[in-house]
This record gives C-alpha cells, sequence and structure tokens, in this order.
C-alpha cells in the first residue's frame, strides 16, 4: 500500500479547513498558497471531498469551501478511502477484486488480512482534530 499525493494532499486541506471557524468558506486561492499545490490538482481533490460530502462549497464572493462536520468527526482512514479507493496491502484483497483461486491454499493470506485490519484500525482511530492539535499518533 502507498498513499498517492492525492491521498496525502486531501489530508493537507482537510487539516487547512480544520483551522478555520466552522461557518467560514475559505478561498481555493488560499489553499493552494498556503499548502502549495496547484489550483487544477486541487480542484480534483476538493471534487471528491465534496462528493463525500466531507467538504461543501460556495460560489461568489465570499465563497471557498469548508468541512461539513466537526474535525473530530473525520477519521484519516475514511479520507484516505474516499481519495484512494483502497488500503488493501495487495491487489487480492482490493474491493472487486473477485475470487483468487489460490485463496484457499494461500499461506500468506492471513498475513495480509491482519495487515490490512492493522492498517484499517490504525487510521480509523486517527482524526482531522488529532493531527490539527498535534496529538502524538
Amino acid at each position: 500500500m502507498m498513499v498517492s499525493t492525492k491521498g496525502r494532499y486531501a489530508l493537507r486541506v482537510m487539516i487547512d479547513l480544520a483551522n478555520y471557524e466552522p461557518n467560514e468558506y475559505v478561498p481555493l486561492k488560499e489553499i493552494t498558497k498556503r499548502q502549495n499545490i496547484s489550483a487544477k490538482y486541487l480542484e480534483s481533490i476538493i471534487s471528491v471531498l465534496v462528493k463525500e460530502g466531507f467538504v461543501v462549497g460556495l460560489r461568489g464572493k465570499g465563497g471557498g469551501y469548508k468541512l461539513t462536520k466537526r474535525p473530530d468527526e473525520y477519521t484519516v482512514g475514511s479520507i484516505l478511502k474516499a481519495t484512494e479507493g483502497s488500503l488493501a496491502p495487495v491487489a487480492c484483497l482490493e474491493a472487486g477484486a473477485g475470487v483468487c483461486t489460490r485463496a484457499a491454499e494461500c499461506p500468506t493470506l492471513p498475513m495480509w488480512k491482519n495487515l490490512e485490519q492493522m492498517i484499517d484500525d490504525y487510521f480509523e482511530g486517527i482524526t482531522i482534530a488529532d493531527l490539527v492539535n498535534g496529538a502524538d499518533v
């Protein structure tokens, strides 16, 4: 499993937005400057976050983006799953991979399943609020 820039940048955007008042919209232009992310790439990330209901946008003067919930209600796992699609350590465990013909005789499958569960438990146990507050995760 390797987290792409899309997943890493999505976390940075969520942390950035979490530093603002709940009703304050933050212009995309400001986020691009602070996070050093191109506007075009940030737009593609924001569109995923909007689609998942993590952020909401407002057009026009005074517009921008804001979180739809409190920072402690977002887990790192939920954001990475939304942007990465899967956190599975091997292809056979990815959603929609189908049944592996070797699964019944694969001596490593239990190990990969355990690793996948550990990854999921770890990322689901960290919130955006934890990251904003500098928690030792």
